[in-house]
């Protein structure tokens, strides 16, 4: 089925991984869009808006918005909150409309608090454009609009239909839990409705498109999106980690119960010779600082020029969660760095044992300390890691994204 028709699956994303893994053995060109990319495509006069669930971080969603507006200048982006101090400074140059939700300090700061409010107000985020590109792992494909909408999905909403990852280990009276289960098979209904209502989908993954397909009945195009980070940009030590930067392994996560930064860390306790470098912040902050043994440190708020710091001084990258895409191996394979990540999702994308990376297989710090003594050795070629790097540029998706735009308006 396509964007537009009605759905015909229930709704539950079961994730299978034994499917998922068995994608491994295709060939995977991240360069593929279903629109063509090798003419130049004449935008002009079309009134183009961009859409976001909430601005209040710095994620791989939130740099795939910046590219967004690098392939559309001028665009005015809608979102529901808006951090400036949270989310990437170059936003502050960018025109952005939010809801009344912005009103309240508290809502900026955790999004998540606005959970039975976010169906009403996006509801009323109207857009005035030609086309909207929303960029959605939650909401913002539910904006409406008069105009054509293509949707660039990161994840179907994963409170609505992953809630176990999203809730972690958040007992059976939590807050979260006894908030979320009167709302979702409400609010699983308004999400399916806004998603029919899309002219085009794009999932970032062939998880994601999967993922698309099971959740709402629709077929999805695939359009891997960029890293984006600069390696050739200035670089700026961390005073936390000065004392290390002869090497160290690297992790790069929102500290979350589903990125499993934990498992990461009992590892490192068991590898006194080894050192780990968590960046991230998030709701397990505190707990996972008690949890860290001496050769592990977590660092967090840091610059672009730090974190490029911090990947041109690691001796590996640790991606041992199971994610959509597998973006922060490709930040990795800009410097040059290795991979090594669990054996699953978005990571099929973007590592190539033969060239950037290795696999485990379970998320157990067992499997992810045996992952870092088997690859001590091994001689890796960071000319060829950065040139797997390239084949994921900004560029290509660029192009791909304003050909979407383009097919869906007959440019």
């Amino acid at each position: 089925m396509t964007a537009g028709s009605r759905p015909d699956a229930h709704g539950e994303d079961v994730r299978d991984d034994h499917a998922v893994r068995a994608d491994s053995s295709q060939t995977y060109d991240p360069a593929v869009s279903d629109a063509p990319t090798d003419r130049a495509v004449d935008l002009s006069g079309l009134r183009i808006a961009i859409a976001h669930d909430y601005l209040t971080q710095r994620g791989g969603a939130e740099r795939v918005v910046l590219s967004l507006l690098r392939a559309f200048p001028g665009a005015v982006v809608h979102t529901t909150v808006y951090d400036p101090e949270g989310t990437f400074p170059a936003f502050r140059d960018v025109r952005i409309v939010t809801s009344p939700l912005n009103r309240i300090g508290l809502l900026r700061r955790d999004p998540r608090l606005a959970l039975p409010l976010l169906a009403w107000a996006s509801s009323r985020m109207r857009i005035d454009a030609d086309v909207v590109v929303a960029s959605s792992s939650g909401w913002a494909h539910a904006f409406p609009t008069d105009g054509r909408l293509l949707v660039y999905c990161h994840n179907p909403a994963r409170w609505l239909y992953q809630t176990g990852e999203y809730l972690g280990d958040a007992g059976r009276l939590s807050p979260k839990r006894l908030v979320l289960a009167p709302l979702r098979g409400p609010l699983q209904a308004w999400d399916r409705r806004a998603a029919h209502r899309a002219d085009r989908y794009l999932g970032n993954s062939r998880v994601v498109v999967r993922r698309i397909a099971d959740t709402y009945g629709i077929d999805a195009g695939l359009v891997p999106p960029p890293h984006s980070i600069d390696a050739a940009g200035p670089q700026e030590p961390v005073p936390a980690l000065v004392d290390w930067q002869d090497g160290f392994h690297l992790v790069v996560s929102r500290l979350q119960p589903y990125k499993n930064v934990d498992r990461a860390l009992e590892a490192f306790r068991a590898l006194p010779q080894h050192r780990l470098v968590v960046v991230g912040k998030g709701p397990l902050a505190e707990q996972l600082r008690a949890l860290a043994p001496a050769n592990a440190r977590l660092v967090s708020g840091l610059s672009d020029a730090q974190l490029r710091w911090t990947y041109a001084h690691a001796t590996a990258l640790i991606a041992p969660s199971y994610e959509d895409f597998g973006l922060t191996p490709l930040e990795a394979a800009a410097f040059g760095r290795p991979t090594l990540a669990l054996h699953a999702g978005g990571y099929l994308d973007t590592i190539d044992p033969a060239i950037n990376g290795a696999f485990f297989e379970t998320a157990t710090a067992d499997a992810i300390a045996d992952a870092v003594t088997s690859t001590a050795s091994r001689p890796w070629d960071s000319a060829a890691i950065r040139r797997h790097a390239d084949t994921f540029s900004e560029a290509r998706f660029i192009a791909s994204v304003r050909a979407e735009v383009a097919a869906l308006t007959g440019r």
